[in-house]
């Protein structure tokens, strides 16, 4: 499960995506964000779906490494589901007891969990073909604006790329944990769900031991080297716009515009 994990991993290949700007691929990810919950019907459904599996293609990213990261979030998409279909009112398809299926229900349901396995699946392409430093240099970049109203956007993105780097090394810290305490005679697996989350705690305490001594590690190597902040720093590979960024801007828009003309046409339809 925990080799499953893939947020905040990179996966080096040569491909366009992995070449464009980080701005590009952040601002990328939020139309992308914001169309998944914006679509109403199936010409859009498919528009969304198209657009994605474009997307996979390009990046040269196995599909299967993609859908590991879905693994971890089985529970929330079940929990998702069965909040929607049994809380969603509307036309009663099947009842018992005090609760009830609806069509509707049915329908948000299917619905949310797609919304979120392609929420992970876009989220998981803009972080396997970004580096850390390139997340950071673009999220910094991107949100420079509110430097005038005295926001500290270079702690913002240090604070958030020290975050993405840390998860595979915490993931592989508690492996080596779990392994260590399963040597010991640990058992995660057997019993009921009182007995699993205590049998969690040998994990968990020296997981939190490692993670505060790391981040205290972390601290002291950055106060060691003077650092200050982003003011008056420079940098050593500037972002600069090239011609597929500024494609790729288009290809955004447009999709963006397309799927908005969708909503307006499905509404008007199904009224």
């Amino acid at each position: 499960m925990l080799k499953d994990i893939t947020l905040g991993q990179y996966y080096p290949a040569d491909s366009i995506l992995h070449k464009l700007d980080p701005r590009v691929k952040l601002f990328g990810t939020l139309i992308y964000i914001i169309s998944l919950f914006t679509f109403r019907g199936i010409p859009a459904f498919l528009l969304a779906t198209i657009f994605l599996a474009a997307v996979i293609q390009i990046s040269k990213v196995p599909f299967s490494y993609m859908v590991k990261g879905l693994k971890s979030i089985i529970v929330l998409m079940i929990i998702t589901g069965i909040f929607n279909l049994f809380l969603t009112q509307g036309e009663v398809l099947v009842q018992f007891w005090i609760f009830k299926i609806t069509y509707e229900g049915i329908k948000n349901a299917v619905l949310m969990v797609v919304r979120l396995i392609y929420l992970i699946i876009g989220t998981s392409v803009m972080t396997l073909t970004t580096t850390p430093n390139q997340l950071t240099d673009g999220l910094e970049k991107a949100l420079m604006p509110l430097q005038k109203i005295k926001l500290p956007v270079h702690e913002i993105a240090m604070m958030m790329s020290i975050a993405l780097r840390f998860i595979p090394i915490l993931v592989e810290e508690t492996d080596k944990i779990m392994k260590a305490q399963m040597a010991r005679g640990a058992d995660f697996e057997s019993g009921n769900i009182v007995k699993k989350a205590k049998a969690m705690i040998p994990l968990l305490v020296p997981l939190f031991v490692s993670a505060f001594r790391r981040a205290n590690d972390l601290a002291m190597a950055m106060e060691a080297r003077c650092y200050r902040g982003g003011e008056g720093r420079t940098k050593m590979k500037p972002l600069t716009y090239g011609a597929a960024d500024k494609k790729a801007y288009v290809i955004l828009i447009v999709y963006l515009v397309f799927m908005l003309a969708l909503r307006f046409v499905w509404v008007k339809f199904v009224v």
